[in-house]
Formats: structure tokens, sequence, C-alpha cells
């Protein structure tokens, strides 16, 4: 079945193309950084706007790219939540209309989820079971992963996410937006000598997270220490080691309490250098590989929605013509395929 995926549930527009004998045909990406860096953050109505403009040009290009005809379609795909509700209604409106004009069926995928099974698409993907690190500017998560809906929530986020925390942290330091890539840039000329940040929650036990002291850590050495070049550089590493050394416990955690040795990262901060480092040390030292999306499939995009949702499609999994978007929703809601 050739398989549309659209996905707008924050601030980028992905249209991808999934087939489930030929694998990915296209995608295409557009990204709003340029619209929302002037504000210093996603301004959501700006977002849902903009999704407007670029979503069905998008999917011509897709079309064209893939060298087929919306008659070629077997179903659409489309990310129904979590995220801003006036985007995620774009995608839902649209992809459900197309599917009713041309006879389809179609499915709302949950954002996570894309991003957990976003590893199948290489050409090495994970076997099951693995442990996933989901984090991104919106998520913090270490699920179980032993199929597809079938996800056993480990640990999570009781405040910020760790994308989040980088992206505060990255304006405290006076940096642009988005400033989790800007951040891991300038930590490279710091010295990891002259401070030393909290590993929050690493002193207990359990896999949940917790950033938001973290970021008051840093506001305050910002304040004593952030008045020069330097200061700022030294701060910026001292912070990303904290981070990269907090979830690389967590998942070392997570890999030996459930005896699974395989580890998926996604989401944006995946590629962080700094933290694949890390966590192919842990890895390697336990026996076991970490794997990780392409750095286009990283972030939000239209690839992992339209796979997410050839899996749903091709179990039977669809919905009635109605659109739906929900701006929050648990992965421990979604049924097994």
């Amino acid at each position: 079945m050739l398989v549309l995926g659209i996905e707008t549930s924050c601030d980028e527009t992905g249209v991808a193309l999934y087939d489930g004998e030929r694998g990915l045909l296209a995608h295409a990406l557009h990204s709003q950084i340029a619209l929302h860096a002037e504000y210093g953050g996603v301004v959501p109505e700006l977002a849902s706007r903009d999704h407007v403009r670029k979503l069905l040009p998008l999917i011509h290009q897709v079309l064209d790219d893939a060298g087929v005809a919306s008659g070629d379609i077997g179903g659409v795909a489309y990310t129904a939540g979590p995220g801003l509700i006036g985007a995620l209604l774009v995608g839902s409106a649209l992809g459900r209309s197309l599917a009713w004009s041309w006879g389809v069926p179609a499915v709302g995928v949950h954002h996570m989820e894309g991003h957990l099974l976003a590893p199948m698409l290489e050409a090495e993907p994970p076997a099951f079971p693995f442990i996933a690190l989901l984090v991104s500017g919106g998520h913090t998560l270490l699920v179980r992963v032993a199929g597809v809906g079938r996800y056993q929530i480990l640990g999570e986020s009781l405040d910020d996410a760790a994308g989040e925390a980088f992206d505060k942290t990255a304006k405290l330091l006076g940096l642009p937006y988005p400033g989790g890539p800007e951040l891991a840039r300038l930590a490279e000329q710091g010295d990891p000598a002259r401070f030393r940040f909290p590993r929050p929650m690493t002193d207990r036990p359990g896999l949940d997270f917790s950033f938001s002291g973290l970021k008051t850590f840093a506001l305050n050495t910002v304040r004593e220490h952030g008045g020069d070049p330097q200061g700022r550089a030294d701060i910026a590493r001292a912070f990303q080691d904290a981070v990269v050394d907090t979830l690389a416990i967590k998942c070392r955690r997570a890999l030996e309490q459930t005896g699974v040795p395989r580890l998926v990262v996604a989401g944006g901060v995946g590629a962080n250098r700094a933290l694949r480092e890390r966590l192919r040390q842990v890895t390697d030292k336990l026996g076991g590989a970490v794997y990780y999306p392409r750095p286009e499939f990283c972030t939000d995009n239209g690839a992992m929605i339209a796979y997410a949702g050839a899996c749903r499609l091709a179990a039977g999994v669809h919905e009635a013509p109605v659109i739906q978007a929900r701006a929050r929703w648990s992965l421990a809601e979604l049924e097994a395929v």
C-alpha cells in the first residue's frame, strides 16, 4: 500500500510517501525557524497559518518527486496529536479530506509513535524489543518498545523536557532561536573543568527526569559568571555535560533493568553529538547497540508519520470520516497492531 504521510504538529510541515514494498519513495519538509526566530519561540497562530500555506504545495511536490498520481495512493496518515491544536487541525483536516475525496482509508498517527518508529526506515533497523529514548523540545521519555503500539513507559520528565531546557538555557546565554543547536556549538569552546552542574534525579532510584532545577542552576551561574564570552561558553559546556550525563545514566539503568540490549534514540536532541558519543560508550560497555534515525528524521518529519500510518493501515486500522485532533494524547492509550 502506498501511504501519504502528513506532519503538522508544531513548527515543521512534513510530507512523505511510503510504500509497503518499496519503502520510502519521497519526502519534503518546510521548517518555520525563520518565521518564529523574531519571537524567540513558536507562535501557535503563525504556525497554523504557515501550515495552511505550505502543506498542499508540499504534497504536490512529493507526488511529483515520486512520479506517482493521487490515484495511486492507497491510504493517508496524518499526525492527530499531541501538539499544537491549531497546527494539528490543519493536517488532520486536509489529510482526512483527501482520503475522503480519493476513497481511501485514513488513520490519525500519534506523533511520538512516529518518532519511536523512525529508525525502522533505516537500512539496518533495530529488532523488537528495544528501549527508546525519546528526547525533544516537548518530550523526554524512556519507553520499552515491544512492537507497533506495544509501549511501556519506563520514565518521563516531571517538568521541562530536555530540549526545552536546552532552548531556555540558550536564551539565558543570549543565543538565537532555536537555542539547542546553538548551545551545543558554544559548548565546544567551553572548559569542561570550570563548572560542574548537578545531574538531577540520578542519586535516587527510578527512570524519571527533571530539568527545571538544572535550568535554575544555569540561570544563577549566568548571573554570576556569564558576563564574558568564555564564561558563557564554559556555562554552555557544563550545562550540556549535565544533561548528557543524566540521559546516559538513565538509559544505562533502563537497559540493565530490562535486559534489553538495543537502545533507540529519537527526537531532535538525538542529533546532539556529545549525547551520541556518550550513549555509544554506554551501549558498548553493556555489549549492546544504539540506533538513530538519519539526521533529517530526528526532528519532526512526514516520513515517520507515513511509516507509522502504513503499519496501522496494513493491520486494518482506519478511522471514521471525521476530523479529529488531540493536543494531549498518552502513548499508553494506543492499541497494539
